[in-house]
């Protein structure tokens, strides 16, 4: 038996999942927010948190944008109607935009990254997407060292100011 949801525990705006490894992984140029394609016990899954975007990434299928690989959890109450958990879902983005990522994900090494899954102030639910390219070790470590040096520093100036 489904466990029995009650109106508290949807989320009506706000951030449902975010891919905190994004930033670390890649070096992110340009960031979009686009619209999903969804269907309504997709929704009302993130609704209630149950999503992943860890491992999504954007492909290009005619002319148009998909979300690969990004994981929304099966309603419970779904009744007779279902979705696939991991199935691509359509990026709505302005036609201008579309083109734009496309010709720069035809370049070496870019890639489009799920940043971040959110319900705006209407209730829509929208994918931040960066457009970038992947890192290197060197580039990490670099990001490492950047890291823990300001974590120090915020620790001295804390000290000093006592």
């Amino acid at each position: 038996m489904a466990k029995k949801v009650t109106k508290s525990d949807f989320i009506s705006t706000g951030v449902v999942a975010q891919n905190r490894r994004a930033n670390f992984d890649y070096l992110i140029d340009k960031v979009y927010i686009a619209g999903l394609e969804l269907t309504g016990t997709e929704v009302k899954s993130l609704r209630l948190g149950h999503a992943n975007i860890n491992d999504a990434y954007g492909i290009e299928k005619n002319e148009e944008l998909f979300i690969s690989n990004m994981f929304i959890a099966e309603y419970a109450n779904k009744g007779y109607e279902s979705h696939a958990e991991k199935r691509d879902r359509k990026l709505l983005l302005k036609k201008k935009e579309i083109i734009e990522i496309i010709n720069e994900l035809a370049r070496k090494g870019s890639t489009l990254v799920a940043i971040k899954l959110f319900f705006n102030d209407r209730g829509r639910a929208k994918l931040e997407v960066g457009l970038g390219r992947g890192k290197k070790l060197y580039d990490k470590r670099e990001a490492i060292k950047e890291r823990d040096w300001n974590r120090d520093k915020k620790r001295i100036m804390a000290e000093a100011n006592r």
